[in-house]
């Protein structure tokens, strides 16, 4: 009756042995690291940056305790924090600026255990510290982006109205529309002043130029500023969440600030790179190339004399690089299309070349702009523009081969990880404005390091008394019980390592709240065997009844627990959704542990037994009678 089949025996013991090795990284410790990681997307971290680490290290007399290479990063262990400060130096020198060298502090868990994914939970802000970030916005930036915008919208709409027109640029913070006559002028007014209610228009005539001066009203400047910093938030936002960091605080800070705090980070470096990485995307076209003699932008002499520094007004120098080989460019300042318009962006293989490529797909108004574009420019070549921390580098320059619309696709020397970083970065939004890290530092608990250990001591206290309790007032039963809820506490922490969920006050709150009702079911489940035990039934049959009784009752009150807990995550935030988290988690491991666990024990000790006499649950007392104790019964 009480026998349980092999593979339940196997299940329970899979679950324990993976339990404990999912837990046991939190009991090493950390020691202090850097890592190396790429500054932009088109570098890689691979052997020969490990190389000139390495070889930076032995010239400055450092021998590091590990270095190795993951997908995104190289990392160097040391045995001190006053070594490790002294590598970062001579490494940040050795590499430079287009990579990012960063303090961290890696988990000192063998090789083996990291290799099975085994790693320590973060700790949140109020018990171990996090990342903290003060971005400033630069607002003026905005401002030249929403006029640059503008221009390009101007332009095409009197195209479409058939207005001829001799000149637009912008001059400042004023965009200037020239015409040859007052009539085009005054109609051009007529047709901007519709379309665009938010320019302020003031006709003026000039050297026998008619022009038409147009700036943003102050109601639109202050708007396009406060849209450009929650653009900013919400970007970095999608980001950091896209990107897997836990529990996230992005928050304005004045005018034009933005504070990011990531509790529990141990990567500083993979945060760092993730908020200075302010990736936008802008389509140009070519004015002028130095190869390829059958192409219409072909002028080796204009681009000679721009590599010596006598560039074209209206256009920008550039060097597209490919692979090894490198070609000069002369682009447009003016952009045809930015990622402002972009709504998708995925990694997938051309069909052809099976190269991996990004799939990009654009707004409604970004898909008229690039069919009216490319129109005309077929056989041209566009060239496509990843901007990371204000500084332009062109992916690729491909021929347009026919008119584009709401989709294309982004080509170029990239692996498969570099097509999904470089989606992933366009995907979570392009930045209304570039941001600069004007402040940066690892914060310590805001609470005082007492707090872990006064976390920890408080939920062990309660743990040993309850335990007291138990084995005093149910003997064995009380034991199994207490297995069961160890049991329970490794799954629970087993879990929250491998979600690499951020542990906080809170968090360590809902362990101690899941000990308590893990207990609860345990105590129903002993009562109910000996409510059986005096209603007649055999230890066997009282076992077997107390378990399968008891469980109607263990779940409905651990799913009403669950639906509020699941209610809190749905709708708290900071520490309410870490409560949450472990409050659900909880009661899924306590289901788990206090029927499927505690019953196998039970049925590993008196199953065996045929005739089973009296059972070590403590004191049976049948009612309406004297008392009359069942000797361990």
């Amino acid at each position: 009756m009480n026998r349980y089949p092999l593979w339940r025996y196997v299940v329970i013991g899979v679950a324990l042995a993976a339990g404990f090795l999912y837990t046991l990284p939190n009991f090493y410790g950390e020691v202090p690291a850097i890592q190396v990681s790429a500054a932009k997307s088109t570098l890689k971290v691979d052997t020969e940056l490990m190389g000139r680490v390495e070889k930076a290290l032995k010239d400055g007399g450092i021998t590091p305790d590990g270095i190795f290479l993951d997908p995104d990063s190289l990392k160097v262990r040391f045995a001190d924090t006053d070594t490790q400060l002294k590598a970062k130096d001579l490494v940040q020198a050795q590499v430079g600026e287009d990579y990012v060298v960063a303090l961290n502090l890696l988990s000192r868990s063998p090789r083996w255990l990291t290799a099975i994914g085994a790693l320590p939970m973060y700790l949140g802000l109020d018990l171990r510290g996090g990342v903290h970030f003060l971005l400033q916005v630069d607002m003026q930036a905005a401002l030249t982006k929403k006029l640059d915008g503008t221009t390009g919208y101007v332009r095409g709409l009197l195209r479409d109205k058939r207005i001829p027109y001799s000149g637009i640029a912008r001059e400042g913070e004023t965009l200037v529309v020239k015409f040859r006559d007052k009539d085009n002028r005054d109609k051009a007014i007529k047709e901007i002043e519709t379309s665009q209610p938010d320019l302020a228009l003031a006709d003026q005539e000039q050297g026998g130029e008619f022009r038409i001066n147009a700036t943003l009203k102050p109601q639109e400047l202050k708007r396009s500023q406060e849209l450009a910093l929650q653009q900013n938030i919400q970007t970095l936002r999608n980001r950091v969440n896209e990107l897997g960091v836990a529990e996230p605080i992005i928050q304005q800070q004045g005018a034009d600030r933005i504070v990011v705090q990531l509790p529990g980070v141990q990567d500083t470096a993979r945060a760092k790179d993730i908020l200075g990485r302010t990736a936008t995307l802008e389509l140009r076209m070519v004015e002028a190339q130095a190869t390829d003699p059958a192409g219409r932008d072909y002028d080796p002499q204009k681009i000679d004399a721009a590599s010596k520094g006598n560039v074209p007004f209206g256009m920008e120098f550039f060097v597209e690089k490919r692979g090894k080989a490198s070609e000069p460019l002369l682009l447009s300042k003016t952009p045809i299309i930015t990622g402002d318009r972009l709504t998708n962006a995925a990694p997938s293989f051309d069909q052809q070349t099976q190269q991996p490529i990004v799939s990009v797909e654009l707004d409604g108004q970004g898909a008229r702009i690039m069919r009216e574009t490319t129109r005309d420019a077929v056989k041209r070549r566009m060239a496509i523009l990843l901007i990371e921390k204000g500084k332009p580098e062109v992916i690729t320059a491909p021929v347009i081969q026919s008119e584009l619309g709401g989709r294309f696709q982004i080509s170029g020397s990239m692996n498969t990880r570099e097509a999904n970083d470089l989606a992933l970065l366009l995907r979570a939004g392009s930045l209304a404005a570039p941001m600069e890290i004007i402040e940066e530092r690892t914060v310590g608990p805001s609470l005082g390091a007492d707090n872990i250990k006064i976390g920890f001591h408080s939920t062990w206290i309660g743990f040993t008394a309850i335990m007291l309790f138990m084995i005093a007032y149910y003997l064995m039963f009380g034991v199994i019980s207490i297995v069961a809820l160890a049991a329970n506490v490794l799954f629970l922490v087993a879990l929250l390592s491998m979600l690499q969920a951020t542990l906080t006050l809170p968090g360590m709150a809902g362990i101690a709240l899941t000990v308590g009702m893990a207990i609860d079911a345990n105590v129903l489940i002993n009562e109910r065997v000996r409510e059986e035990l005096r209603n007649g039934n055999t230890p066997h049959a009282a076992i077997h009844a107390g378990y399968d009784r008891a469980w109607g009752t263990i779940l409905d009150s651990n799913v009403t627990t669950l639906t509020a807990g699941l209610a809190l995550f749905a709708f708290g935030t900071g520490p309410v959704k870490g409560f949450a988290v472990v409050l659900c988690l909880g009661i899924l491991t306590s289901l788990f542990s206090a029927v499927m666990v505690s019953r196998g024990i039970v049925n590993l000790y008196y199953g065996s037994r045929r005739r089973l006499e009296t059972v070590s649950i403590g004191q049976v007392w049948k009612p309406g009678a004297e008392a009359q104790p069942q000797a361990k019964v």
